[in-house]
Order: C-alpha cells, then structure tokens, then sequence
C-alpha cells in the first residue's frame, strides 16, 4: 500500500545515519519528470584510520565520486542532500542481533512511497565490513545480512552448503561470489525497473531471465531464488548451455526443488541456442557469467540482438585480443606495457572490456565496469553492467572508440558480431 513519500524517507534517513545498523544503501533510478543529479549513489559506513565515517560513492555518466563523511552534522547535511534527489528507488540493508532486513523503497508516478520490508534471519548473516581499512579493527560487532541464506534450499541443492544448512568450508569462496553477485543484480533490476527501462513482470507475463553459458548453473539457481523468493518477482529463468550434461543435471536440480515451471535449462551454443517455446517472448534480462573468451561477445551479441532492457556479463578469459596484441606491432610510448607477457595478458584483459564497453554504449546501453566480488575470491572478477537506453551514440564516443582500436590495431569481436548495428 502507498504511503506519503516524506514520511518514508524519513524512515530512510533515520536508518542512514545509524552507523550501527547500515550496511548498504542504493539510491538508484529517478521520479517522474525529474532528474536526480546523480545517476545512483552507494553508502556504506567504513572504518578509516581517522575513524568511522559514511562513505558515499556518487556516479555519473562516466565515473564515480567517493567522499567520507564524519557522523554528526556533516554525514546528516550528506543524507539530506541525497534524500532531496528525486530517486525513484532506494534500497536499504540493515543489520542488528536478530539479523536485520532489506528495505526496497520505490517511489510511484504520484510521488508516494510504495514500501516492502524483508527480515533476514541471524543465521542469514555472516561478521565483516566492507570497505574497511586492512588491520583496522571493527568499531562495532555487526552482522551482515545474506541475500541468501546459509540454509536456503537451492545452496544445498547446488552443494554450496550441507545438509544441516552450514556453508562448506571449500565452497565459502563460492558462496561470497554468489552473495555479491546478486548485491550487483538487485540494484541493477531496481534502478531499471525504476526507471522504466525494464518492464514490470506479472504472474501472466513473468520477468524472463537468461543465462548463456550456465555451465554448473549456481548463479543461475541464485539469480531465481532471490528474484523469486527473496523479491517476491515473477521470473522465468532459463539457462543455456553446450553440454547435454549440463542441462541434465540442473534441471534434475530444479525438478528436485519443484520450480521446473519457472527454471528452463537448455542444450545449445551461446550464439544459436533457440529459445522458441521456452520463453514467451524476448530476454527481459540476460546474463553471461564467467563465458570464455569470445563467448561473452557473443552473448553480449545475442542480448543486444534481443533487445534486452539490462545485461550482466562477467568475462573469463581474453585470448583474442591478447593474440592480436602478439602480432600488432606496440604503438609509441606504450611497448612497456607489452614487453613482458604477464602484463600483455593483464593489459588485454583491461583492453578488451574497455571496447565491449564502448561498443555497447554504441549501441544503445548505459555501460558500468564494476568489480563486483574481491580478487581473492575469483580472479575474474570483473562485471559488465548495462541497461538499455535506446539513446544512440554521442560522436565523441564513436570518436573515443574508433582512436583506442586505431591506436592498439586491434579489432574486437564483439565489434563484429555488431557491425551491422554499430553503423
């Protein structure tokens, strides 16, 4: 039910401000003929060498801008200012002894609040702060809440946690991945849903999810359990993937935990892969998780092609363009950077998202480049995140682009696959 906007926000502030009780906040999207100044903004608490202080990371068009905020009077004067944006989302993670819950805030045509509160059981939490400062000791003993729980049905079914619900010890870097990717997803699915840009799903016309090249299919399994259970939305996920054992497996997983009328797991390559009679229209959302070399452009091709409202690809490895890095002589001043092979491979790896990123923004999307777990977790931590805003291109970044692939001589593939569209 609908409640004065003022009156929730207040709500908001309140739990903004208290350091003991934040985790994360994500203001994101915007009101109805108006414009926020920023495009999202993130605030967390961290512990810093000067001490405790709300950190906000506001981001534009093109990059992002952190302050630290002392609490008192500065940290309220930087709450007020960001609740006066007119956001049309706020997204609020709060922790206390019982375990804390996740408030999604969305703010309708009329400018009222509409408000759901979702509890988070203690044992749905785990001790940390992001964010803080190696060796600095925490300030508070918080708990910070799961997405998923440890005991949640689907991690046991994927083998993350056993069968009295406790996470493995050699799956807790597994679990971490998966809790931060869906950190990235629910803001992103948020912002977009928002905004506009992604439709509102019903139980008639569902929310509908792919994920090209599901391989095991944990992120597949957890993208539908938090969309599904935790948000309360109506999904379809399907899964894509080449080896008949793949689709085997998981959908005997998903008959296993009765969703086989939400979870569809298909046997095909990335860029051919039919999805006729499984889905009742086009990917709404699609997602490419840890696809190997040019397998993420082609499932990047194949979003595009669908015209899908938002987009998620975390890349493997990066062959192709490290190859053609090998061949092209080194333009002037940068041979250090590809002297030795191990930075040629890091350089190329930096290189070739670079232009993914910049021929998705030719295309129509609105591109971030965002680490979305710690390195120590997964190497390849690196995420795409693109919502689709129809706009086309700005000339300087055609220009931009068209003078990064000139300089280095390099052509990706995704550039290829998208040519026609790319103009």
């Amino acid at each position: 039910m609908a409640e004065p906007l003022l009156r929730a926000l207040a709500r908001v502030r309140g739990v903004l401000l208290d350091d003991a009780a934040l985790v994360r906040a994500v203001g994101s999207g915007r009101q109805k003929g108006r414009t926020p100044r920023w495009r999202r903004v993130e605030l967390r608490y961290v512990d810093l060498k000067a001490g405790r202080r709300l950190q906000v990371t506001a981001y534009d068009d093109t990059q992002a801008h952190t302050s630290n905020h002392e609490p008192g009077p500065d940290a309220r004067d930087a709450v007020d200012a960001l609740l006066d944006e007119p956001f049309g989302n706020w997204h609020v993670e709060t922790a206390d002894a019982s375990g804390g819950e996740t408030v999604q805030l969305r703010v309708t045509k009329k400018r009222e609040a509409m408000v759901h509160v979702s509890a988070r059981p203690a044992q749905a939490t785990q001790e940390g702060d992001e964010g803080q400062e190696a060796g600095e000791p925490h300030a508070h003993d918080r708990r910070k809440p799961r997405l998923l729980p440890e005991d949640h049905p689907v991690l046991r079914a994927i083998g993350i946690a056993d069968e009295q619900g406790r996470i493995k010890p050699s799956r807790q870097a597994k679990y971490r991945q998966v809790e931060e990717f869906l950190r990235s997803l629910g803001p992103a699915v948020d912002e977009a849903l928002a905004s506009g840009r992604l439709r509102s799903p019903t139980a008639e016309e569902p929310l509908r999810v792919v994920d090209l090249g599901c391989g095991n299919a944990y992120l597949t399994f957890a993208a539908h359990a938090y969309l599904s259970a935790v948000r309360g939305l109506p999904v379809h996920v399907v899964g894509v993937d080449v080896k008949a054992q793949s689709r085997e497996h998981a959908t005997a997983l998903a008959e296993q935990l009765g969703i086989t009328g939400s979870m569809t797991f298909v046997q095909g390559d990335i860029a051919g892969a039919s999805l006729d009679g499984v889905l009742a229209g086009p990917p709404d959302v699609v997602l490419a998780l840890h696809a190997c070399d040019t397998a993420t452009d082609d499932a990047l091709a194949r979003a595009v092609g669908w015209d899908a409202a938002l987009v998620l690809a975390a890349p493997c490895c990066h062959h192709d363009v490290a190859a053609q890095l090998r061949r092209t002589p080194t333009p002037t001043p940068y041979s250090l950077l590809t002297r030795h092979g191990i930075l040629r491979e890091r350089f190329a790896d930096t290189l070739t998202d670079a232009m993914r990123a910049g021929v998705l923004r030719q295309v129509g999307y609105r591109v971030e480049v965002i680490e979305f777990v710690e390195s120590k977790h997964t190497p390849r931590n690196t995420l795409l995140r693109a919502v689709r805003t129809g706009a086309p291109a700005a000339d300087s970044a055609r220009r931009e682009y068209d003078e990064l692939t000139g300089t280095w001589g390099v052509r990706p593939r995704l550039a290829e696959l998208l040519h026609d569209r790319m103009g």
